[in-house]
């Protein structure tokens, strides 16, 4: 009696969910499922800024250092050292160009201080002579203005924030170094111990989807070093024979500012437009920010495509939507991290999807990659 009861149950329940509507809801469901598994990843990431950007960053880091750890221990360093030596080597640039700003600053800071002044009065002559004539009471209406914001109170809370940042970069620097180190001496460990979790059908795949991840990643960080030096070298040496103060400085955040995507070198770009008004006047200034677009010109016409499009395979929206969701989630270093993070995730759903290919044979727990 209960089997003539449930059986035109079962072919009816079968077919509403075998039908177009039911396999769209199915469709739906799953779709539900990975949005929230992804917010929740991100909302746990965003949680722990402190924690997840420094491993990210020395994520990018040891993906774009790991081929020359290979290079040494295929030509016989032992592994030991080859990790040494590229972990000081990466430290002892990093270390050089920062020490190396600072003391340029202080070298020409007596000079830019005697340039600011001049500057400024010629800036005020041209505001009050200029087309668009700015008068006295304007400028000091400005002036007093400015001086209430830096003597109330929200300035010195805001000091206080920002001295509380400034902590907060410098114990992320000093997490990213050591996990930076351990990611290149215990990479392959590392991967292998996070993959053995997984079922025993899916590790290749994940072995294959980290192995193309740690190309792209390396290959974006040196494609972008290059192209943020060609961009560097062209402000800086302008900047030079023009006779800008801090010409190299200048050109140091240029090259920094061009890791991040689209608007990072246009944004340094106008630091030196705005220090060249200031210290040399409006001709230097329009000159320089000729040679600022000449320079973006020929980063995204030429350079862009020759050294990254066979790296990141993402459409120019796609990458300006990574940038709004990680400067909203993340600020600038969100905007810093949102391109080689979304890259990364298009090489593990094109493996994982087989749109990538295959798995060559010999991939999977014993190659040597990054983490």
């Amino acid at each position: 009696m209960t089997e003539s009861n449930n059986s035109p149950t079962k072919p009816t329940m079968s077919a509403m969910w075998s039908d177009g509507l039911g396999r769209a809801g199915i469709r739906s469901g799953q779709m539900l499922l990975v949005i929230t598994l992804v917010s929740v990843i991100l909302w746990a990431m965003t949680s722990v800024p402190l924690v997840m950007i420094p491993v990210t960053i020395a994520l990018i880091l040891a993906s774009a250092i790991s081929p020359l750890v290979r290079w040494l221990t295929a030509h016989r360093w032992p592994r030991a050292l080859a990790v040494a030596a590229s972990f000081v080597g990466i430290l002892a640039v990093f270390g050089g160009v920062i020490t190396g700003i600072v003391f340029l600053i202080r070298a020409q800071s007596k000079e830019l201080a005697v340039k600011f002044t001049a500057g400024i009065e010629q800036l005020h002559q041209f505001l009050n002579n200029g087309p668009f004539k700015v008068s006295d009471e304007q400028l000091r209406s400005v002036a007093d203005s400015i001086q209430r914001f830096f003597t109330s109170s929200s300035f010195g809370a805001e000091a206080l924030t920002g001295a509380r940042t400034v902590a907060e970069i410098l114990a992320g620097l000093v997490l990213m170094v050591v996990i930076l180190f351990f990611f290149l001496k215990d990479g392959e460990k590392i991967r292998n111990f996070l993959f053995g979790f997984l079922p025993a059908a899916h590790r290749g795949k994940a072995h294959l989807a980290a192995e193309r991840s740690a190309v792209v990643l390396g290959g974006y960080v040196r494609g972008t070093a290059l192209i943020a030096a060609v961009n560097g070298v062209i402000i800086g040496t302008m900047l030079a024979i023009l006779g800008v103060p801090l010409a190299l400085p200048l050109g140091v955040f240029v090259f920094i500012g061009g890791f991040i995507p689209i608007v990072g070198s246009t944004a340094a770009g106008t630091l030196a437009v705005g220090v060249a008004l200031i210290s040399n006047g409006p001709v230097t200034s329009l000159i320089v920010l000729a040679v600022l677009i000449a320079a973006n010109q020929l980063e995204h016409h030429f350079l862009q495509p020759v050294l990254m499009g066979k790296v990141l395979s993402i459409h120019g929206l796609a990458i300006l939507l990574a940038l709004a969701i990680g400067t909203m989630l993340a600020g600038i270093v969100g905007a810093l991290l949102a391109v080689p993070t979304a890259a990364v995730a298009w090489t593990a759903i094109k493996t994982w999807t087989g749109r990538g290919g295959t798995a060559p044979a010999g991939i999977g727990p014993s190659d040597e990659t990054a983490a």
